[in-house]
């Protein structure tokens, strides 16, 4: 089981960079103005310089990549039921989410931002697992379908 986890996290971490990447390029095209934003300008700030945030944001991405890697494999307990799983999973993703952003400067350092910030993450966890669990929903009446008929 520690194997397994390890794996995971290991194969995690560069899709947290990759990921953060991406958003960052995404982001950059909205701006239109032909720069590349790699971080937040308060980040920068707050460390000094851009390659400094730079280093941290892509620190923490390799971290929450793996995080989030590591959490799949909660799907794997047999023995708990889906509600226990949805829950666990739920606290661990948000233990490594909510530091994250908060240090990389994601959310607004304040009670509004972070209820925010939450309602957005909660909003998108609750569309990904719904669009999950009818897809296995939906796999399982076509295999029992072709089982019982």
């Amino acid at each position: 089981m520690k194997k397994k986890l390890l794996m995971r996290c290991l194969l995690g971490a560069p899709v947290g960079v990759t990921i953060s990447l991406i958003i960052t390029i995404v982001i950059s095209y909205f701006f239109r103005d032909g720069a590349y934003h790699a971080v937040v300008p308060e980040l920068a700030a707050a460390c000094g310089s851009e390659i400094n945030a730079l280093t941290l944001q892509t620190v923490c991405s390799l971290l929450y990549g793996a995080a989030w890697a590591g959490a799949s494999l909660i799907w794997e307990a047999e023995s708990w039921s889906l509600l226990k799983m949805t829950v666990v999973h739920l606290v661990v993703c948000s233990a490594a989410t909510f530091p994250v952003a908060y240090f990389m400067r994601w959310m607004h350092h304040s009670v509004t931002g972070f209820l925010l910030y939450f309602g957005v993450f909660l909003l998108i966890y609750a569309v990904i697992w719904l669009s999950m669990y009818g897809s296995l929903k939906k796999k399982l009446r076509e295999i029992n379908e072709k089982l019982g008929g």
